[in-house]
């Protein structure tokens, strides 16, 4: 296994506003037999307020990961933090990766968290949480609808929960529903954007793409066609400061696939 000895962002501080890189975590594909392996991809690119699109941009510094893991349908986590293969020539190119065999049927919850100080320019401190899900079942054929666990709240300084099940059923007119949390209480009045992969989203606030979230931190995104979709959301506290770093920086991202055909629609 390959380390990356990078910083994980590079960043640039213009009249107080920060441009924010995000990690990610998708997978090949959201659905396997069971015994079947998935392969989880650990990426770093530009969502902050200046770059909306999901296009790569450097690498995870792997000693700023704080866990890397896989939920389980009984609940039990795997630590995957020390099985990632960096697939990058450069310290700064590519991505991790990790490939992880399924063993039981159900819904899987894949997170990552990062806790580090950025200290280009003025320096700042980022908490991260990056999580997604797939499904494991025992036919391709027949896919049960009712996978539970979806929903579960880690409890990471800042975090998207899925309130709709992100993989069954899953497909184009599917609604996502999420609700975003912040130091344990749901997120008000904040904007969470729903990144498809190939779409660069409109500066401010682009109606098609971005959503804010209600009093009780809820959001919903109807996406028209098949995709990788990252949905992210941010929040910056200005006034927690600390040794090394003038402000704290905090972030979530989740990736959902939309297949172009829902697998478990159909009766």
């Amino acid at each position: 296994m390959l380390r990356s000895c990078t910083t994980l962002l590079g960043a640039l501080v213009l009249v107080g506003a920060l441009s924010a890189h995000d990690s990610w975590v998708q997978t090949n594909t959201n659905l396997v037999r069971v015994g079947d392996a998935v392969h989880l991809d650990l990426m770093l690119g530009n969502h902050g307020n200046n770059h909306r699109d999901f296009k790569l941009a450097s690498k995870v510094n792997f000693d700023a990961i704080t866990a890397f893991e896989v939920i389980g349908p009984d609940g039990k986590a795997v630590s995957l933090k020390d099985k990632l293969i960096d697939l990058g020539y450069e310290p700064k190119e590519g991505f991790w990766t990790v490939k992880y065999p399924t063993t039981q049927p159900g819904l899987h919850l894949a997170y990552q968290t990062l806790d580090t100080v950025i200290a280009k320019g003025q320096g700042f401190r980022v908490h991260h949480s990056a999580k997604t899900y797939f499904v494991a079942t025992p036919s391709l054929d027949k896919v049960s609808r009712t996978n539970p666990g979806f929903d579960k709240v880690l409890g990471h300084k800042m975090e998207i929960v899925s309130e709709s099940n992100p993989v069954t059923p899953m497909g184009p007119g599917t609604p996502i529903k999420i609700r975003l949390y912040f130091q344990g209480k749901p997120l008000a009045a904040a904007k969470v954007s729903f990144i498809p992969r190939g779409v660069k989203l409109a500066e401010g606030i682009d109606d098609k793409f971005e959503r804010l979230t209600d009093k009780d931190g809820r959001a919903s995104f109807t996406p028209t066609f098949g995709n990788y979709y990252l949905i992210a959301a941010h929040q910056r506290m200005p006034e927690e400061k600390g040794n090394g770093y003038d402000s704290t920086h905090y972030s979530a991202t989740l990736v959902v696939y939309v297949p172009d055909k829902c697998p478990c629609c159909e009766e």
